[in-house]
């Protein structure tokens, strides 16, 4: 038998993580070209009810231990990402950070609320116009968080699509018209296209040539913030107005 083979080894190279619901067909696609492949993009899963209530969503709180704890145990990450905009509305920022923060090495935790607050900040946006793909309560709940952060959404839409196998299927037909019907309601200073979920990511650029503002969505926020968070740039074309004017 022959000597085993000399290898050397290098450090390991994943230094983001992500955790994506179970029922999440878009955002996971929309990280990979946000994210440059040297930040080593992880992903677990985290189960998730087939219709989106408060309660479903209050579920994966206890969910989230267990799907941080599937990244490989010497895994040591920059930062990680929950990708649910409402479940973080509804679990609290900071006990999604908390869960995830016991179970997995990493330097921060994030979610598209606290992102959305930072990318708010760094662009100077105080009152948004806001579209979501779920019932009321949900949605409700989404802006109550975002007005103790100090965020008024005065124009609200919402498709109210119980079930979560249907929000990504919403055409961007329906998410153009509903852009421009919210962004014509009130005064804003942007608009925020809520959802990981919603296939949002390519319509940005296209809206904010016509509606003339800032247009932000959950994935592109959660990205932003993850990059900015990690001390990793965002690849040349990445779209939107948060990555070429955020301070």
């Amino acid at each position: 038998m022959s000597a085993p083979l000399p290898y050397r080894l290098g450090p390991p190279r994943a230094a983001l993580g992500l955790i994506v619901l179970q029922s999440d067909e878009t955002v996971e696609a929309d990280m990979r070209r946000l994210i440059p492949a040297r930040a080593g993009l992880m992903v677990s899963r985290v189960p998730s009810g087939a219709e989106v209530t408060p309660e479903t969503l209050a579920e994966m709180e206890g969910h989230l231990p267990q799907a941080a704890a599937l990244f490989p145990p010497w895994a040591r990450f920059r930062a990680v990402g929950y990708a649910c905009t409402s479940g973080t509305a509804q679990i609290g920022a900071a006990q999604v950070a908390s869960q995830i923060g016991g179970a997995v090495q990493t330097d921060a935790v994030t979610e598209p609320v606290s992102a959305l607050t930072a990318a708010c900040a760094a662009l100077g946006l105080r009152r948004l116009g806001l579209i979501s793909p779920y019932v009321a309560p949900v949605s409700e709940r989404l802006r109550a968080v975002l007005a103790e952060a100090g965020i008024e959404t005065p124009a609200f839409a919402s498709f109210e699509v119980p079930e979560e196998a249907q929000v990504a299927r919403i055409g961007p037909e329906s998410l153009r018209a509903a852009a421009r019907r919210v962004a014509g309601g009130a005064e804003l200073d942007g608009l925020f296209l809520s959802c990981t979920n919603l296939r949002t990511l390519a319509l940005i650029p296209a809206l904010e040539a016509a509606l003339g503002l800032p247009v932000l969505s959950s994935n592109q926020v959660l990205a932003w913030h993850m990059l900015r968070l990690a001390g990793f740039s965002a690849p040349r074309r990445a779209p939107g107005r948060l990555f070429t004017q955020a301070r």
